[in-house]
């Protein structure tokens, strides 16, 4: 089964502001950018296709389509073969040709980081599932800011466990840490 390194929306402007979150978050941030580097240099080592999906912001979004913080994180390695998919959802498939992609390159199984836990990456691995997708989530590949109530933390733990074993049909998520990401089940 083939699979394909799938990373959501890791671009400059994901976060709020510098200054305006606890410095966890951001070294989280920087972090998370460090494993998925890692991730997409295994993937291409490997022979399989490495996806950046990319959200479009409407303009005064903080991810405006041509600003800089719609610009995909520079210190993530991006090569000219890799693929850039475009969205303006939650769900990286909803209107996009992220489906289409997967099928040229026979894709069935997805390996999972990005940005924001609780909404892109939560939404794109259960949708991937719905579709027949397998999905390995990196469980230290992804990451948010702090909530009102939740810390990013509690977060990212929490999607975690949750996601851990959802299935529909044969298509199950696992949650695995990124020095496992590319080993089979």
């Amino acid at each position: 089964m083939t699979k394909a390194l799938v990373i959501i929306d890791v671009q400059e402007g994901i976060l709020p502001e510098k200054g305006s979150e606890r410095p966890a978050v951001r070294q989280r941030f920087d972090e998370v950018r460090g494993r998925i580097f890692g991730l997409a240099g295994e993937a291409r080592r490997q022979g399989l296709p490495v996806i950046f999906v990319q959200h479009n912001g409407e303009p005064g979004h903080r991810l405006e389509v041509g600003t800089p913080g719609w610009e995909i994180c520079k210190d993530l390695g991006r090569t000219n073969d890799d693929v850039v998919v475009n969205k303006t959802a939650c769900d990286s498939f909803y209107e996009t040709d992220l489906q289409d992609v997967l099928a040229s390159h026979g894709v069935r199984h997805l390996v999972v980081g990005g940005l924001m836990t609780q909404y892109c990456v939560d939404t794109t691995c259960r949708r991937a599932v719905s579709l027949g997708y397998d999905v390995t989530l990196v469980a230290d590949a992804h990451t948010t800011a702090d909530m009102p109530k939740l810390n990013v933390e509690q977060i990212v733990d929490h999607h975690n466990a949750l996601l851990d074993g959802f299935d529909a049909g044969t298509a199950m998520i696992r949650v695995k840490p990124a020095s496992e990401a590319f080993v089979s089940a």
